[in-house]
């Protein structure tokens, strides 16, 4: 059951690099940054994943990442999901993240599983919403 919505981030698609594929399809490295607000603390996400093309035409991938409050906050995160092209450009993913974090403010996190909705579009622009899920 999904619980509550935890974050909401909006920021854009940084550096896109092909990487050697041992699989049917290219795989491509997607690194990004966005704003972030979890559970209620204003926060920028760094992050890195590799998606690459499988038979029948959607993706699979999986990445890393950090989050970093203006106050010190911390929080690492791992994650993978499926996605699936968008007519007119961009990326339609679906997935599961994990947290971990040293911060007190933040240790709800730690252990939760987390589900998500990750957009981009044509001109390299995403948004992303995360979930406990319960």
């Amino acid at each position: 059951m999904l619980g509550d919505l935890i974050d909401e981030e909006q920021g854009k698609v940084t550096v896109k690099r092909v990487l050697e594929s041992h699989g049917p399809g290219p795989k491509v490295e997607i690194n990004m940054q966005t704003n972030a607000k979890v559970l209620g603390i204003k926060m920028t996400n760094l992050g890195t994943y590799t998606s690459a093309l499988q038979p029948g035409g959607f993706l699979s991938g999986e990445g890393q990442g950090v989050l970093m409050s203006k106050a010190g906050d911390m929080v690492t995160w791992t994650g993978s999901g499926t996605g699936r092209f968008k007519p007119g450009g961009g990326v339609s993913h679906r997935g599961a993240v994990y947290f971990s974090n040293a911060s007190p403010k933040l240790d709800r996190l730690n252990g939760m599983a987390v589900v998500y909705e990750h957009e981009s579009d044509a001109n390299d622009k995403i948004s992303t919403k995360y979930w406990e899920w319960k």
